[in-house]
This record gives structure tokens, sequence and C-alpha cells, in this order.
């Protein structure tokens, strides 16, 4: 197939700054359209970050948490959003003739249904328009009428496996950034210090009060029809539960949603820093092969005849009680051993394209123009495997967050109290067969759907890339997928 020639418009060959003043109209309304959207939910989008970065200094052995970032993050919590619990609370009771302190008087139940599709229904506008930026772009500003881009984007809208991918990640995504939010309560009175708050629920002689602590020890599932609170259930407390409750009595939801934040920031910083590795090493041996490449292949054999398990319980148990295995209650340890014992599969599968394109006229080009080699990789090789990253990241992120999962359930790597979907698994593994089956059941169908979700996703990324990539065989098949990885 010809690859169409890229032509470009006459009238807007200008430099950018000038296009856009003479055609500001569609830049102006849809930066203005995008400014209001993301000021609906600044709050909750600055306490997010924020929670990062306190998190991460806090867990520094020479740098204390900066009074103005926990400042800054307790201010940004406070921020009235559109989506907020405090703006369509759901926590709430029945005083005989209604439900007091709920959204309109709705029941707990509709006012978080109200507030979670809310959210969702926000992320989506938010990502359409997104594309409808994009899209203005290619229309009012981009000097080609065409690019390879084009035909990147149009093969992945008509790929339904990576839309559903793409869709699984992104409400995946919705729910990291959004967990307070979605919670039905919050992290600290549900899960942290759940005796330093109260509830206020109605009994045959009025209103009652009692903390967060004593409701939830008699709010347990623990497998009988007597003690269990299912899915979508109230508590003798009238507190709302949208997947039931722990064995403790705590709110599942909330557990699950703060959960993700804790799979997500493991699977992407292994991810990040395999793949850096694994890109370094596939041009540096691409470009200069020979012994380098070698020695590559050699440590990377090593790497992988490593026993992985053994190898993460040994290291999970002597840095535990060191600065580093307090970052994120033990998940930047995992995160290193991840990155660690990750990368030499990551570098096969880049290895192949690296020396394809290593072997291209333009590097021979490059080479007698006498460019550095540094500047050779960066711009006329690295460009040719990004394609190749996204694909491989995107199933390596899902594969993390479900080892991450497997670790947590054998009481390895994130620390109690962290919430963390295999803990959950773990704690209703008694339970599967009773009344209280919700416990395993749901997070573990959350696990295999988000790691199917980026599976499919980097499917679809790479069948958009290379469109051949299924119908090629043999070697051209090896190659088009990293080597034969």
């Amino acid at each position: 197939m010809a690859t169409p020639t890229r032509t470009y418009r006459d009238s807007e060959a200008a430099p950018f700054g000038d296009r856009l003043r003479n055609n500001p109209r569609p830049a102006v309304v849809w930066t203005g359209v995008a400014g209001v959207l993301l000021l609906l939910e600044a709050g909750a989008l600055a306490e997010f970050a924020l929670t990062l970065l306190s998190d991460a200094l806090g867990a520094l052995p020479v740098v204390s948490r900066v009074e103005a970032v926990v400042a800054a993050e307790t201010a940004a919590g406070e921020v009235p959003t559109l989506l907020s619990r405090e703006t369509i609370p759901n926590q709430g009771y029945y005083d005989g003739t209604g439900y007091r302190n709920t959204f309109f008087g709705l029941a707990p139940a509709m006012a978080w249904l109200v507030r979670t599709v809310l959210i969702y229904a926000y992320a989506f506008g938010l990502l359409a328009w997104t594309w409808v930026g994009y899209d203005w772009y290619r229309t009012h500003y981009r000097v080609a009428d065409w690019t390879p881009r084009d035909d990147v984007i149009d093969r992945m809208r008509d790929h339904s496996w990576g839309l559903f991918g793409l869709t699984v990640v992104f409400m995946f995504f919705v729910m990291v950034v959004f967990a307070p939010s979605m919670s039905p309560t919050t992290v600290e009175a549900n899960l942290a210090n759940p005796y330093s708050y109260e509830v206020t629920y109605w009994t045959s002689g009025g209103t009652e009060t009692a903390t967060v602590g004593q409701a939830n020890l008699g709010s347990q599932s623990q497998g009988t029809p007597q003690e269990n609170v299912g899915v979508w259930a109230y508590d003798d407390f009238g507190r709302f539960h949208p997947f039931g409750t722990l064995p403790s009595g705590k709110d599942l939801f909330t557990f699950i949603a703060h959960g993700s934040r804790i799979s997500l920031i493991i699977g992407l910083l292994s991810v990040t820093l395999s793949a850096g590795i694994a890109v370094i090493l596939a041009l540096v041996t691409a470009y200069y092969k020979g012994a380098v490449d070698l020695t590559t292949v050699l440590v990377s054999d090593a790497v992988m005849g490593m026993p992985q398990l053994l190898l993460l319980i040994m290291l999970t148990v002597i840095l535990s009680g060191t600065w580093i295995g307090k970052i994120y209650s033990g998940a930047f340890v995992l995160a290193l051993i991840f990155a660690g014992t990750g990368w030499p599969a990551m570098w096969r599968s880049f290895r192949g394209p690296a020396l394809q394109v290593s072997e291209q006229e333009w590097v021979d080009a490059a080479k007698a123009f006498g460019q550095s080699p540094t500047a050779i990789m960066r711009k006329h090789m690295l460009p040719y495997i990004t394609g190749y990253i996204l694909v491989y990241g995107s199933m390596t992120l899902g594969g993390a967050i479900i080892a991450i999962a497997g670790l947590s359930f054998l009481g390895l790597g994130v620390n109690p109290p962290t919430p963390e979907w295999g803990r959950a698994v773990n704690a209703g593994q008694d339970y599967v067969t009773t009344a209280s089956w919700h416990i395993s059941l749901i997070p573990g169908i959350l696990i295999t759907l988000v790691v199917t979700g980026f599976n499919a996703l980097g499917d679809g990324i790479r069948d958009a890339i290379d469109p051949e990539s299924d119908q090629a065989g043999g070697e051209g098949e090896a190659g088009g997928r990293g080597g034969g990885a």
C-alpha cells in the first residue's frame, strides 16, 4: 500500500502562532469550555495530585512533609466541587417520614448512584471535549491535510476490541482520580480511624449516634445470613454499601476505590522504569551491536533466570523496615523489583524493531553527516519504536496489576491497613461459598476486567499502528511484534 503524499494548505503555511491569530475563535471556544470543565472538579484533581506528592515527600528519609504541600492538600480537599460528597451527600438516615441529610431527600443508595453516574458522565464528557479539540486542531490549525497518525486513529476507532479496552482502562483511571468522591464514605472514617468518627441513625425511639467503629462491628460480613451485609444493601445503622462490607464491617466499595490508586501507582511506576531501561538498552545495542548486544543478552538471560517470586518475597521482607520500604506502604519497593526483573522481556520486544531501524538508510546518512550517536538514537531511531512502547507498556501494566494483587493475596508487598484489591480477595476466601461471597468475587472480577482491558487496549494499539501485524507470517511477524519476543 503506497503512503499518501503529505500535502499542505497554502493558506496555513505560516507559523502556528500566525495561524492561531488569523483564526482565534475555535481555540478560544475550546479553551474556554475546557477551562470551565476543569474548574468544576479542580479541587478533586488538585487533591489527587497533592496527595501523591505529600505521600512521596513524607516517605523520604531526608525530607519531611513540606508544610506548604500538606496545607495545599488540605485546602484542595475542602474546595467544593460539582460532584463531591458534600454537594451530593448520601450519608443520611430515615426518620420515619423521609430521608434526612441526603441529596434532595433521596435514599442513600439513589444519592450515591446519582453522584457516581454524574462523575462518569463528567469524565466521558471531558474525554469527548478533548477529542473535539484535536479534531478542531486538525481542521483549523494543522498544516498537513493528512499525516500517518490520522490512519492510526481511524483504525483504532474501528477496532471494537481496542475500544472496549480503552473504555475499561478509562473507567479505571476515573475511579483512581475520583475515589474520594465515588466512595459512599471517606477512607479516613471507614478504614483508617473509624473510632474517631460518628454515624447518626434512626431507631424506634428517635435518632442515636455511634462511632463508625462500633457500627462496623455490627455490620460484619462473616458468611451467615445473620452476619452479612451484601451487595446493594443497608446495614443496621442506615449506611448504604454498594458492594457490601468486609469481614471487619468496613465498606468494600471504599476499600476497592482507594485500593485502585495503589495498584495504578505501582503498575505505572514499574512499567515506566522497566520501559525506560528497555528502550535505552534497545537503542544502544541496536546502534553499536557486537559486544554491547551480546553482553546485554547475557545479562538479560541472567535476570530472567532469577526466580521472581522468591526474589520478591526476600526483598520485601528485607526492606520492609527501611525507609524505602515505607514509601507508599511498600508499593515503591514492589515497583522497583518489578522494574528490575521486568526490563529483559521488554528489551527483547524492542530489540527487533530497533535493529531494523538501525539498518535504514536515514541512519547511515545521519552517521555520514557526523551526528552524534545520542542524537541519532533520539531523533532517528526512537520515534520508530514508540508504538511498540505503547503496546507492550499497556500489556505489561495489566500484568503488573494482577501480580500486585497476587502478592497482596499472599500477604506480601503493600503493608496493611493500606487498601489493595488482592487483600480483599484474601479476606473473603473463606466465605466464597457462603452468603458473603461478594468479598472475594467482586474484587476478583474487577482485577480480571482491568487486566483484560489493558491487554485489549494493547491489542488495539498494535493493530492500529501496524495493520498487517496479524497477517504477516514467519519472520515478518516476529519482526512486527518486536523480534519474536
